[in-house]
């Protein structure tokens, strides 16, 4: 059974990002900025609100492909060893 908690990934989610940009610069414009909320079940619910708020006009969600998702869940399996689920809200 996996020790993995939110916590846990908010301690190294630096790292994740760092993995991201190398890859793909679009991803991680895409989950830069993204808070995480939940973590159950192998999945990482992340929220865009604060950053929508900030986007007046400008809709991100149509860059958060499933391309991007991804090369984000490939950065959480190097990083923390197991596969997770990334759910945009």
């Amino acid at each position: 059974m996996s020790e993995l908690n939110l916590q846990g990934i908010k301690a190294r989610w630096n790292e994740v990002l760092d993995l991201v940009e190398r890859e793909n610069r679009v991803a991680w414009l895409a989950f830069f900025d993204a808070r995480l909320v939940a973590f159950d079940n192998n999945q990482l619910k992340l929220s865009f609100v604060d950053a929508e708020k900030l986007s007046g006009m400008h809709d991100f969600t149509a860059v958060r492909k499933d391309s991007h998702r991804e090369v984000l869940e490939r950065a959480c399996v190097e990083i923390f060893g197991e596969q997770i689920a990334i759910i945009a809200q």
